[in-house]
């Protein structure tokens, strides 16, 4: 008769005979597992290790080519532009970016009459209306807006009134164009400084792309003022850092639209050597009446830098 005593000892010895099978199948299962997870791990860290040498190479290369281009760019631009006046425009721009441009011109035998550094508000949707209204208050008597209802035409048109010479002279006079940047400067438009003196050329410095609901807006006015600004002068090169020819950066909104912006000249990496060397070669090509799409991204179809 079998005893409730091996009842409970034989379900005890099965239980135990498959909590050992469980551990040893596990201990087999884990085993594996872990020399999988540990190949995959090598195999990654492998990966990265690669991936991290040619970062490493592609930025000692980057780094190489912008001091080359820091050595070769004045005697590459040299005497391109004698006598040529040129004014800065920035939006967001890099202050060493500023500095570069502004020593290779003076190489190139250009004189930079000043700058003018416009706020965020200029592309602040909010503000639109305002800036809209000010630029028909502010125009000189004598001055045309461009038929158009974007704020970055209507500030590219005011702009280009004051800034810029038209067949050589002044488009208007020096009380006139101070009224206007002391009225942008006072509707907090334009950063305080000194008033450019007109100039036959004129380069808007920006940054990258844009963030944010309204960047690809933003971004717009930018392109649209340089747009109008060459319209206005003898020419105009709008230059930006790497990013500004994505979709939310002026660069690449001005590209998008060939149509509207084929005589402005476009650079999309002023912050490397060879960037700005390209924005002085691009103003040269502007007064020969050529315009191009430069620097390092896909839609730079004209290439890295005008020839010399």
């Amino acid at each position: 008769m079998i005893s409730l005593r091996y009842h409970a000892v034989s379900i005890t010895a099965v239980f135990l005979a498959l909590a050992i099978g469980v551990f040893l199948g596990a201990s087999g299962l884990s085993d594996r597992l872990l020399s999988a997870v540990s190949a995959q791990r090598d195999s990654l860290s492998t990966q990265v290790d690669k991936l991290t040498t040619e970062r490493d190479n592609l930025a000692a290369a980057q780094r190489a080519a912008d001091e080359f281009a820091a050595r070769v760019g004045p005697a590459a631009v040299r005497g391109l532009l004698p006598g040529q006046t040129v004014t800065l425009v920035t939006v967001d721009a890099d202050q060493a970016d500023r500095d570069a441009v502004v020593g290779l011109l003076g190489k190139a035998g250009a004189t930079v009459t000043g700058q003018l550094a416009l706020t965020d508000a200029v592309a602040d949707p909010a503000r639109a209306d305002q800036l809209r209204e000010l630029t028909s208050q502010l125009l000189p008597s004598g001055a045309q807006l461009p038929a158009a209802s974007d704020t970055g035409s209507l500030v590219g048109g005011l702009l280009g009134a004051v800034l810029l010479n038209r067949g050589g002279q002044p488009q208007t006079s020096p009380d006139q164009a101070q009224a206007v940047l002391s009225g942008l400067t006072g509707a907090g438009f334009v950063t305080p400084g000194d008033a450019p003196r007109p100039a036959n050329l004129v380069v808007v410095l920006t940054g990258g792309a844009l963030t944010g609901v309204d960047a690809g807006d933003a971004a717009a006015v930018t392109a649209r003022m340089a747009t109008q600004l060459d319209r206005s002068g003898a020419g105009a090169v709008l230059a930006g850092r790497t990013g500004s020819a994505d979709a939310t950066g002026a660069v690449g909104v001005a590209r998008a639209d060939r149509g509207a912006t084929a005589g402005l000249s476009t650079v999309d990496d002023v912050d490397t050597g060879s960037g700005r060397v390209a924005t002085v070669l691009a103003l040269r090509e502007e007064l020969d009446g050529r315009a191009g799409r430069y620097g390092s991204a896909t839609s730079a179809d004209s290439g890295a830098a005008p020839a010399a």
